[in-house]
């Protein structure tokens, strides 16, 4: 499946156009703020119009996660090859972009959240001009993960995101900006260091035949780590679940688990969307997250099937501590944003022990989950900015009886609590439901699921407290003239809104969308574990 403009394909399109649009931004005087904005939003905007093109032209029949015909919208050139760079030998590295099923959710999250958050930032004053341009450079390496086939590719879109995000709370951010910053940065390097060894540790233990020249040559093309026949007899990570394989798909995990993030790697999240501007926190809730359990996914199961199987308890336990632990301590928060930020960790719980089930009905629960988790979780978010905007303080008890004064505001807010809860009818439950049925089919899980919907019960009485506290009760007279919700603000959260109920009640657009690629990561995640089975 091809679709290109100007003979560049989609894909390139819809990465690189927020970094075209960063350099209209980045040429235009300072002091017309105006047009900073709106280049910015046509940039966004037409990156959000390919993520509909390439929904509507996606092949849902197309088969196989870590074959080329399982990947739709192939761009494939050289981008970097060096003859004899001394006991490396030749290097080759690839421009390789592709999507399937799992990756096509997250592409389409990504366009409708960077395209939210620059309406989100309209009332920033300092620097506007470094802000979009930073805004805009985060949204390409953002992109640039979900397309990614090469993982060198894959690592500089993953690490170039880092430098933007980086700026964007420790300039923009709040009072501990810069403890923030330097705590994200910190904890974000440190996965990467981990990560770039498995990388290099992969590319030295597997080989392709160049069927040009028919030489042989090591690569860091993650379709062909994929397919164990691709493994050097006698390598680093030849054979099933060695030592070496333990390391690296170890390393991988901690380098993933630290971004979505997983006890005991949490610590940096809170303090991050506590200081981040508004937007920001959207973004970083929104698709940033999704990027830990979208690396598992996309490149630890299918890599090291047999250590997924292996290890599936143990990251059960850790969804477990993430559900439970996560909507305890969203609970004890009176700040605001930092009840919405342990929420995150909660929810995204779920997301792991729909993983760990290893099975359709989990998996697909995960997949979804990331998708609605971010569309959520960015109304969270943006409901937070349009009440500090106003009263300049996130202190729930400082409020009460708004829903007197703020009906509109009101509405918005229940339709996101109540998704967020996993009401029936909104997109949230139905992720739930199929991360905890998919879970409970397997035996060695089911005491862990039973524990793990404490989780649900929990995030229903922070939620039903924290609007009890907001909106009804005795209204605060402080309060009694605060605006309801503007058009603009109405226009970042009424399409979030519509997604959420779209998909509570017709999830089958994105199911869908998802079936196949899910289904065949399950058969080899079936093939590696029956490849541990047969190891004497």
């Amino acid at each position: 499946m091809q679709l290109q403009f100007l003979g560049i394909g989609v894909l390139s399109w819809i990465t690189f156009l927020p970094v075209l649009g960063m350099i209209a931004v980045l040429i235009i005087p300072k002091e017309n703020r105006t047009a900073m904005k709106w280049t910015a939003v046509a940039a966004t905007f037409l990156q959000l119009v390919l993520a509909v093109l390439i929904y509507m032209n996606f092949n849902y029949s197309a088969t196989g996660i870590n074959s080329p015909e399982g990947m739709q919208f192939v761009e494939k050139a050289r981008w970097i090859d060096v003859q004899s760079v001394a006991w490396f030998g030749h290097v080759r590295i690839e421009y390789f972009l592709g999507v399937d099923g799992i990756s096509v959710p997250m592409v389409i999250l990504t366009a409708l959240i960077s395209f939210i958050a620059v309406f989100a930032s309209w009332n920033i004053e300092k620097a506007l001009k470094g802000y979009m341009a930073m805004l805009l450079l985060l949204d390409t390496g953002m992109m640039g993960v979900f397309v990614a086939l090469d993982f060198f590719l894959f690592y500089v879109f993953w690490e170039l995101m880092l430098l933007p995000m980086y700026f964007l709370i420790g300039i923009w951010g709040g009072p501990r900006r810069e403890y923030a910053a330097i705590k994200f940065f910190l904890y974000t390097l440190l996965g990467s260091v981990l990560m770039l060894l498995a990388i290099l540790a992969l590319y030295f233990s597997v080989t392709m035949v160049d069927p040009a020249t028919g030489e042989k040559l090591h690569t860091f093309n993650m379709l062909a780590m994929m397919n164990p026949a691709n493994f050097e007899p006698g390598s680093l990570l030849a054979g099933v679940g060695t030592g070496m394989r333990t390391l690296a798909y170890l390393a991988l995990f901690i380098g993933f688990a630290i971004k979505v993030p997983i006890f005991p790697f949490h610590t940096w999240l809170p303090d991050a969307h506590v200081e981040a501007p508004t937007a920001i926190s959207v973004i970083l809730a929104g698709v940033l997250l999704k990027m830990g359990t979208y690396g598992l996914i996309r490149i630890s199961y299918p890599i090291f099937p047999e250590l997924a199987q292996k290890y599936a308890f143990a990251l059960a336990i850790l969804a477990l501590i993430n559900i439970v632990y996560g909507a305890l301590c969203a609970m004890a928060q009176k700040d605001f944003k930092k009840l919405i930020a342990y929420s995150s960790v909660s929810h995204m719980g779920i997301v792991l022990l729909g993983m760990a089930a290893l099975n359709t009905q989990g998996l697909m629960g995960a997949v979804f989950q990331m998708f609605n988790h971010g569309t959520i979780t960015a109304m969270l978010f943006l409901i937070v900015g349009v009440i500090y905007d106003r009263a300049h303080t996130r202190d729930l008890d400082a409020f009460g009886g708004l829903a007197l004064t703020m009906p509109k505001y009101a509405g918005i807010m229940t339709v996101a609590f109540f998704a967020a809860l996993g009401l029936p009818g909104l997109s949230g439950f139905v992720s739930e439901a199929f991360s905890f049925l998919g879970a409970f089919q397997v035996d060695r899980l089911r005491v862990v699921t039973m524990v793990s919907t404490l989780g649900i019960i929990l995030t229903a009485a922070y939620m039903l407290w924290t609007l009890q506290r907001v909106f009804l009760g005795k209204a605060n007279e402080k309060w009694a003239s605060m605006p309801d919700v503007n058009g603009r603000e109405l226009f970042t959260l009424v399409p979030l809104a519509i997604v959420v109920l779209v998909l509570g009640i017709y999830p089958s657009f994105m199911l869908n969308l998802m079936t196949t690629s899910v289904n065949h990561l399950v058969d080899v995640l079936a093939r590696g574990g029956a490849a541990v089975a047969m190891v004497p």
